[in-house]
């Protein structure tokens, strides 16, 4: 008997299981499908705070407190073709992810507090940059 109830061991993991599949399903109608929009899978960190659109893709600049994050995202993601990102903070080394990708070069993350930033991004030949900016 459980609690008084008269609920016996084979009951008690039929109510288990019933619960278990009430609250999966809850979640997954709460939270929604899992499903990712082109903004999210970016994966910087930060608020969008420059965008350079150029043919074939956008060079997007991300920035948080101390680290500023970057991609290159393709218009028309689908097929393998050469890409790269490069950002680099005032007096430092650049982070560069370079490749053939489907979809997006980077994210790519520096440490930029008190410091400004430029970056470049590339899809099979054509490039936009930023100059210095997040002075």
């Amino acid at each position: 008997m459980f609690g008084g109830f008269g609920v016996t061991a084979h009951g008690r993991r039929l109510l288990g299981y019933a619960l278990t599949v009430l609250l999966t399903t809850t979640t997954v109608t709460l939270a929604g499908p899992a499903v990712a929009s082109a903004d999210a899978a970016s994966l910087c960190a930060g608020r969008p705070t420059k965008t350079v659109a150029f043919p074939g893709g956008e060079l997007r600049l991300y920035r948080s407190r101390q680290y500023a994050c970057a991609t290159t995202v393709a218009t028309h993601p689908g097929t393998r073709r050469a890409m790269s990102i490069s950002l680099q903070p005032r007096g430092g080394h650049p982070a560069v992810d370079t490749g053939r990708y489907t979809r997006q070069a980077g994210p790519i993350t520096v440490h930029a507090l008190n410091r400004c930033v430029r970056a470049t991004g590339s899809i099979a030949g054509r490039s936009a940059s930023t100059g210095w900016v997040l002075c």
